[in-house]
């Protein structure tokens, strides 16, 4: 079993985005109906008779997908950065069938090849290097395995992003990778022969501030480069103010993801 050894900067990175997401591990269910769709088109990928498989459900969360692979057959390992994450998966899947692990998708402490799918939705944008998890998927993979995920790729979030390049200069907005970044990250784990394919979702809300609920709720609250700096009302205002201009007939404001989906063969 090979694991990378993170630096100070790297694990005090990991501890902040895990504190974010145990913070809203009890309210994530509430927030994530974005999560929900993406893993979902995710899990359709998957074979839908998971009887003698293990699979591991990397990023788990609330263990909502955890789930759903075990009512397929499947014998599932949670794995999650978060404790309070893990907890909510435990309390809601139990422990038949089930085993958790609370680590880093960057280092993961799982012998080579005892895994038959990895399923990994909306959790690897989080790693430092995309290369790593994606050579630690393929890592426990066993001959002939699959690994699905999904991640947010540049584009997503754009407006919020726009809207806050009005009031200030600072980062407000996590930087997401590009489709290309993605193709050299999966060259560099070696994962051949793969597939990707992107997708577009649209998000509509009543409100700028309902948005960034959403994302608080959810815990997507680190971001990288983010100052101390508080934030007043009066930016807050600013903001909503700005994201206006994005408003369709109805008055609702969009939301944009953009979605890389992908397999890796073993």
């Amino acid at each position: 079993m090979v694991q990378r050894s993170l630096s100070s900067f790297d694990s005090r990175r990991k501890a902040r985005i895990a504190a974010a997401f145990g913070k809203a591990a009890q309210s994530y269910d509430r927030h994530a109906a974005f999560q929900r769709d993406v893993g979902q088109q995710l899990l359709n990928e998957l074979p839908p008779d998971l009887r003698g498989c293990v699979v591991l459900d990397l990023g788990c969360g609330t263990g909502f997908f955890s789930e759903q692979m075990r009512q397929r057959g499947a014998e599932v390992i949670c794995a999650d950065l978060s404790q309070d994450m893990l907890a909510q998966a435990r309390q809601r899947c139990g422990m038949s069938g089930f085993e958790y692990y609370h680590c880093d998708a960057e280092a993961l402490p799982l012998a080579d090849h005892i895994v038959d799918i990895v399923f990994s939705s909306l959790a690897l944008q989080w790693c430092e290097s995309l290369s790593v998890p994606l050579r630690e998927i393929k890592r426990v993979l066993k001959p002939a395995g699959k690994g699905y995920f999904s991640i947010l790729v540049a584009g997503s979030l754009i407006e919020l992003e726009q809207a806050w390049a009005k009031v200030d200069s600072a980062q407000h907005v996590n930087r997401f990778i590009s489709e290309n970044a993605v193709k050299i990250a999966l060259a560099q784990a070696e994962c051949t022969p793969y597939q990707i394919d992107l997708s577009s979702f649209r998000l509509w809300y009543d409100s700028a501030m309902h948005l960034m609920k959403d994302l608080k709720g959810i815990g997507a609250t680190h971001i990288d480069g983010r100052t101390n700096r508080p934030i007043s009302h009066r930016m807050l205002a600013q903001v909503e103010a700005a994201y206006q201009t994005f408003a369709n007939r109805e008055g609702l404001l969009p939301a944009t993801y953009q979605v890389c989906f992908g397999v890796i063969h073993q």
